[in-house]
């Protein structure tokens, strides 16, 4: 299946612009067909990649490796050149779950400071919602 840049601009909520920003990145690698871009199943899959990465604070570098390590193919590839793969995709899991172990940690920080907030508000944390807090500050 092909996408045009509009299709994948609107499904994505990008701007055209994100794509093209993406291809000179050699993060997405659609075929051209004159002056019109022609995107892949991989490359859809590559910008939902990227778009996600980028959510989680990856670097544009990171995403292109990430990306290339993904489609390299290991047939053929030496048993070296495979272990050296490996390890890069180890690296880049260790990466993230250090990334979501700073969120975490990050995200008790705001829930204690929430809890400490509502209590000095005299609010109960189970009852709290966006409604009360007008009330609760009169």
């Amino acid at each position: 299946m092909t996408y045009s840049i509009t299709k994948l601009s609107r499904e994505f909520g990008v701007t055209a612009r994100t794509l093209r920003f993406y291809e000179s990145e050699g993060i997405l690698q659609p075929a051209h067909r004159g002056t019109t871009r022609v995107f892949s199943e991989q490359d859809r899959l590559r910008l939902a990649f990227a778009l996600r990465s980028r959510r989680l604070g990856l670097s544009l570098a990171e995403i292109r490796e990430i990306a290339c390590l993904y489609d390299s193919e290991s047939h053929g590839e030496d048993a070296r050149h495979t272990l050296q793969r490996l390890g890069r995709i180890r690296e880049h899991r260790q990466r993230l779950l250090s990334r979501i172990a700073d969120a975490n940690d990050a995200l008790q920080a705001i829930d204690e400071l929430e809890a400490k907030v509502l209590a000095a508000m005299k609010i109960r944390p189970d009852t709290a919602n966006d409604s009360q807090l007008p009330l609760a500050l009169t």
